[in-house]
């Protein structure tokens, strides 16, 4: 069992621009001070890219968390995906997709899909804290990822 859901954000921003916001670590640890998180090695500021890796460290439930992501797929502009290597989670991929429309409008779908250690105790975990606990997060870093001011 996995837990799976999308976060929707549209902007006036163009696609290319916020393709770049995206893979931004110096914007990520921006939109996420609340919970602390920075990045510790690998790719510790400017743009990730593909086959590259990043170690945040972070709170998160008043627990301190590392977690190892590595970008395994992206065609710029249009999406990237980073997947964990080493961390919390039993598996965790979050698929990034851009796509602009003739208006100008650009829509940034953010699909997660992740699943927690320990077995049966994990699986209830997922169904009623952390989904809504990561999803929560993500539309917060969309919401401060689509107010930049370019």
């Amino acid at each position: 069992m996995a837990v799976y859901f999308e976060c929707t954000t549209r902007t006036s921003m163009q696609k290319s621009e916020l393709f770049e916001l995206a893979r931004s670590i110096d914007i990520h640890k921006d939109s996420m001070a609340g919970s602390r998180e920075d990045a510790v090695s690998g790719v510790t500021s400017g743009l990730i890219s593909l086959g590259e890796e990043v170690t945040w460290r972070a709170w998160h439930f008043g627990v301190p968390l590392r977690m190892t992501s590595r970008i395994t797929e992206m065609q710029s502009p249009d999406y990237f995906v980073d997947e964990q290597v080493k961390g919390p989670f039993r598996r965790f991929r979050h698929v990034h997709e851009f796509k602009e429309d003739s208006s100008g409008t650009t829509t940034m779908v953010d699909r997660i899909e992740f699943a927690a250690p320990f077995g049966p105790l994990g699986r209830l975990v997922e169904k009623l804290v952390l989904g809504r606990y990561l999803k929560q997060l993500i539309e917060a870093r969309n919401r401060h990822l689509a107010g930049i001011k370019l």
